[in-house]
C-alpha cells in the first residue's frame, strides 16, 4: 500500500496505558481513498486467527488512531501485531487488533472477538467499562468477576 511507504505520512502516537511509543499513519488516512457511505456508523477491524475488532466510525478516526508498522522506533514484531496493528490507545486494548488484514465498513454495530465473549462494545479506557455486564442493561456482573 503506497500510504504505508510515504514517510511524510509517519507519525508518534504515545499510548497512555503503557507508554509506548507506535510509529504509522493515522487510520483516518484509509477513508480518503475508499471513503465510507452516508450510512455507515462503525467499522470492523478483520485480523489473523479469527480475531476482530468493532469500533465507532468516530473512534477509528479519531486522530490519535493509528495503523501501526513501527512500535519503539523498530519495525513491528510477530508478537506486537506486525505487519501492521490497529492501535486506539483511548480504548482498551481489546480494541487495538493486531495482524490486520482488513477494515470492513458496517451500517449497525456488531460484535467482534471479544465482544461475543463479554468485553464491552466499545472499551472506553476513560469511562472503566471494560466487560458487557458493566452497561445498565445488564443487572449482575457473571460469576468469577
Amino acid at each position: 500500500m503506497d500510504l504505508l511507504r510515504n514517510p511524510a505520512t509517519l507519525r508518534k502516537n504515545v499510548c497512555a496505558r503503557a507508554f509506548h511509543e507506535w510509529f504509522g499513519i493515522p487510520a483516518a488516512t484509509l477513508l480518503r481513498p475508499a471513503p465510507p457511505a452516508a450510512g455507515v456508523t462503525h467499522v470492523m477491524a478483520w485480523a489473523e486467527y479469527g480475531y476482530s475488532a468493532n469500533l465507532r466510525l468516530s473512534d477509528f478516526t479519531a486522530p490519535t488512531t493509528l495503523l501501526a508498522t513501527h512500535r519503539g522506533g523498530e519495525p513491528l514484531t510477530a508478537e506486537h501485531g506486525s505487519p501492521l496493528r490497529l492501535v486506539v490507545p483511548h480504548l482498551y486494548g481489546y480494541k487495538s487488533a493486531k495482524w490486520l488484514r482488513g477494515i470492513e465498513y458496517l451500517t449497525a454495530d456488531r460484535p467482534g472477538f471479544w465482544e461475543e465473549r463479554g468485553y464491552h462494545n466499545v472499551g472506553d479506557v476513560w469511562t472503566g467499562k471494560r466487560y458487557s455486564y458493566q452497561d445498565e442493561d445488564h443487572a449482575a456482573p457473571p460469576p468469577g468477576r
